[in-house]
């Protein structure tokens, strides 16, 4: 029983928006509505028993006034002759009731209607008794000798009130159903836009970049689908930039892989032979530069997916730059390959960059070992300058053969490479490093010969 009980809980459907909206609006319209028809039967009451009050007032003042013109000792019943009342037909649930005041305290009944009760007992003026088992409502006169008494009978006085309020109910009720009913129409176009947002949803394709079709919505859906468009627009440059990575990567692969696969194979094939046992130790060779590369290869793609899906710049500490070309000098120089000079300029004291320090030391060590790689073995100098604009310049140049301006605007794209070293990578890492952290990048031609890359961070000292 218990899991029973858990499962009907979890398959439980939540109301839809629209039956919720119609819940509430119609809730509020019934209890709004009841409050006011509420108050309105209580009024009509009151007015009610007022109008007839004055009816019975009135209607014993007509009989007075009547009784009063007949002439003089003529009254109805006043002959000796006369042994009862005279009783008149009169509508049901009321009474009238004529006497004749015999002294302080006697009177005789002259006239009645059909079927009242003995007034006889009822006080002068407004009051409510109780005749032969029925609540009456009765009135008093007494004018010239004359008493008339005039009453009704609550029950008629209460049918006559719950017809009222039948007659003003059922329209009510008409009218409180139809507007529901409106009320589901209209929420419905209401939620209109909401339903064609889903719907293009549904139809969309993963990796559709196109904007969402165009819609109306009102003011309080626009940031719904503001927030949705920003959303598909993120996505979209999530799903690009894995796209691209595999680009990258299979593109950049193919070749190490090949050479690789083509060193092994020759060293199968020269590991046979004993005469061959120097061609077998170059495959080897050749085959661990291309794993070397292929790992370099691999880290600076990384690196650079890494930097496209980085968020917008945050917390982080900032670091030193003098601190930083140090670290990326040294690095560069534990390369047993570097045999070339590398000469610093910094100046003294400390300097803040408003980059991470690792970025800014992968920054570096790629734009120094591009300087080593084709620098033509000549001196590479790094050095740093700090602007009165409040930002620092990190410039690193060689006199190797150095670029053209073409080849300059080419340089920092992903996978130009001039010659046939290098994954054609570093400098683009750079350039995304830059634009993450509100620097850029220069190539420039050395002042006499070779490539100067000038690097601009935002910082202070």
């Amino acid at each position: 029983m218990p899991s029973t009980g858990r499962s009907a809980q979890v398959t439980r459907r939540p109301w839809s928006l629209r039956l919720r909206l119609l819940s509430i609006i119609g809730v509020s319209l019934l209890s709004v509505w009841s409050l006011v028809a509420v108050w309105m039967l209580i009024d009509v009451r009151n007015e009610l028993r007022s109008a007839l009050d004055d009816r019975l007032a009135a209607s014993a003042r007509m009989v007075a006034g009547l009784m009063l013109q007949l002439p003089a000792g003529a009254p109805p019943g006043s002959s000796s002759q006369s042994a009862s009342p005279l009783d008149v037909i009169a509508r049901d649930g009321l009474a009238c009731e004529v006497s004749l005041l015999r002294g302080e305290v006697m009177f005789q009944t002259v006239a009645r209607t059909t079927g009242s009760p003995s007034l006889a007992s009822a006080p002068t003026g407004y009051t409510t008794r109780s005749f032969g088992g029925k609540e009456w409502r009765t009135y008093v006169l007494e004018q010239g000798g004359i008493r008339i008494a005039t009453a009704d009978r609550i029950d008629v006085r209460e049918n006559l009130l719950r017809d009222i309020a039948l007659t003003a109910g059922i329209p009510f009720a008409l009218a409180l159903t139809g507007s529901l009913v409106l009320l589901w129409f209209g929420i419905g176009r209401g939620l209109r836009p909401l339903e064609q947002l889903r719907v293009a949803l549904a139809l969309r394709r993963p990796d559709d970049a196109s904007a969402l079709p165009a819609m109306s919505p009102p003011p309080e859906l626009r940031p719904l689908v503001e927030t949705v468009e920003r959303l598909l627009a993120r996505t979209h440059a999530a799903i690009d930039r894995e796209r691209r990575f595999t680009d990258d990567a299979a593109h950049e692969l193919r070749s190490p892989l090949t050479g690789i696969k083509t060193n092994l194979q020759v060293l199968q094939l020269a590991s046979s032979r004993p005469e061959h046992e120097g061609l077998a130790g170059q495959a080897l060779s050749s085959a661990e530069s291309g794993v070397l590369r292929l790992q370099a290869t691999l880290d600076q793609l990384l690196m650079l997916a890494r930097l496209d899906g980085r968020p917008a710049a945050g917390e982080f500490a900032p670091a030193d730059a003098t601190t930083a070309v140090r670290q990326a000098v040294d690095d560069a120089q534990a390369n047993p390959s570097v045999a070339q000079n590398i000469q610093i300029e910094c100046p003294p004291g400390p300097i803040t960059v408003m980059v991470p320090a690792p970025l800014l030391n992968s920054a570096l060590r790629n734009l120094i070992d591009n300087s080593l790689r084709h620098g033509a073995g000549s001196t590479v100098f790094v050095r740093v300058e700090c602007a009165d604009s409040g930002t620092v310049h990190f410039l690193v140049g060689d006199q190797g053969p150095g670029l053209t301006d073409e080849e300059c605007a080419h340089a920092v794209e992903r996978f130009w490479r001039r010659g046939v070293g290098g994954s054609g990578l570093g400098l683009a890492i750079v350039k995304a490093i830059a634009d993450r952290y509100g620097g850029s990048l220069s190539l420039l031609r050395g002042a006499a010969d070779g490539l100067e890359t000038q690097l601009i961070f935002p910082g202070h000292r």
